[in-house]
């Protein structure tokens, strides 16, 4: 594996190197009529790197920033082609023209995928038996009422998997204890991370394969594990035709977490009632009060990668590392079975870096923020003079200290439908107005 993953990180490194070097021949290549068509060939050089680097763009990003790449990048086609007519290139040439930024654009998809280990590769899958007693526990009022909305239950019928509710009062460690002890062999949670973190733990102890339902709100587990959160019965199909693979997990202070650990302000955000249904406004909304000059002190004690520090004003602990644009749990992970713990520590000197947090912070440019610090470690320890506010998987508790985060490698067997392993992260995050559209695919050409 290691062979295989040293492999892919040069491949990687040829194809940045080649879409930057494609990209620069597209532009080149509209030169030739320079002479007699300058303003043409202006507008081609300038549409064509507008084409390419919302290419870059569309296929790093998920969502409306891929809308808006593509709209800009027809748009800059149209002007391109334009150009073009007014050049009066031969046909040789524009093919050439062409194929340079087709190549640049494919190149930059592979350069910029995740590195290291595939996502999911076939020597981390295996083919699941059927089981002979499937469970799925549900929680009816998660994420608005998934469950009840989907008909889980009536599904679940269908398939030969017995559903149990979870009802108001009860105890979600002690029903799929319960589950397993009637003889479960795979035990399934619709709900959010918080609960499929609770019957993860149980499932990890006793050894029985987890099957995770997005029926939560946000249902980053279910993203990272490469389901399609959208279909939350196509979920169901792991009980009947599933792939098993083994995960990480983490811990604090014995607690089971599947997504992070978060201390300092984003824990004080995590205890506001608004929160769970607006993330990250509430996050906008709170964050310069709690940056204010009247702000109390936090006693958030731990050691860096370099040396020892006596507070933080975030510290966010996660089960293998994040890439983070916010601190409101927009990030995805490149693997889940990494056995690390991803660490995230800010601190904020004075009231113009708090100004600049909150400003990276809404821009989605946190990670360039000055005292920003990530690293990776197996263990973790903050200490604190009294009792830590903290919020686990978007679960809002109080732990005592010292908070001790272990990383759990290989700790849980999760069973997956076939559907998921087509799904995985998407290309590494570029960010166009931050100028890292080149510097990015010129870092991995260099190997950093």
């Amino acid at each position: 594996m290691a062979q295989h993953g040293e492999r892919r990180t040069l491949m990687q490194r040829a194809a940045a190197a080649l879409a930057l070097v494609a990209a620069v021949a597209a532009a080149g290549l509209l030169l030739i009529g320079v002479v007699l068509h300058v303003v043409a060939v202006l507008l081609g050089i300038v549409s064509m790197l507008v084409v390419i680097t919302a290419g870059w763009y569309a296929v790093s990003r998920r969502g409306i920033r891929r809308v808006i790449a593509l709209v800009v990048m027809v748009l800059a086609v149209a002007a391109l082609v334009t150009a073009l007519v007014f050049e009066n290139l031969n046909g040789i040439a524009l093919g050439l023209v062409i194929a340079a930024a087709a190549v640049s654009v494919a190149s930059a998809r592979y350069a910029l995928r995740p590195g290291g280990a595939p996502h999911q590769t076939s020597a981390q899958l295996r083919t699941a038996m059927r089981p002979r007693r499937p469970v799925l526990i549900m929680n009816l009022k998660s994420g608005g009422g998934k469950a009840e909305r989907f008909g889980l239950a009536e599904e679940c019928e269908k398939r030969g998997i017995e559903p149990v509710v979870l009802r108001p009062g009860d105890d979600l460690l002690e029903l799929a204890e319960g589950a397993i002890k009637r003889g479960a062999d795979v035990i399934g949670m619709a709900g959010g991370d918080g609960s499929q973190a609770l019957v993860a733990t149980v499932a990890s102890r006793r050894q029985v394969p987890h099957v995770c339902v997005p029926a939560g709100t946000r249902n980053h587990f279910a993203l990272d594990l490469g389901l399609d959160r959208a279909d939350v019965v196509g979920a169901l199909d792991a009980f009947t035709d599933g792939l098993d693979r083994r995960i990480d997990l983490a811990s604090v202070n014995g607690r089971v977490f599947v997504n992070n650990a978060s201390l300092g302000l984003y824990a004080k955000v995590v205890q506001s009632p608004e929160y769970r249904e607006a993330k990250l406004s509430t996050a906008a909304t709170m964050l310069p009060e709690l940056l204010g000059p009247d702000a109390p002190p936090l006693d958030l004690r731990y050691r860096g990668p370099d040396a020892d520090y006596p507070t933080a004003h975030l510290i966010l602990v996660s089960n293998d590392p994040y890439q983070l644009d916010r601190i409101g749990g927009m990030g995805r992970r490149d693997r889940l079975d990494g056995g690390v713990l991803g660490i995230v520590a800010a601190r904020i000197a004075d009231a113009a870096q708090a100004r600049r947090f909150v400003a990276l912070q809404a821009a989605g440019q946190i990670r360039r923020f000055p005292g920003w610090q990530e690293w990776s470690a197996r263990r973790f320890t903050v200490d604190s003079g009294g009792p830590v506010e903290i919020g686990i998987d978007g679960e809002a508790m109080l732990m005592d200290p010292p908070l001790v985060f272990e990383s759990l490698p290989g700790a849980l067997t999760v069973r997956l439908p076939r559907r998921a392993v087509r799904h995985g992260p998407k290309a590494r995050a570029v960010h166009l107005l931050s100028g890292s559209t080149f510097s990015e695919l010129a870092r991995m050409t260099a190997g950093r």
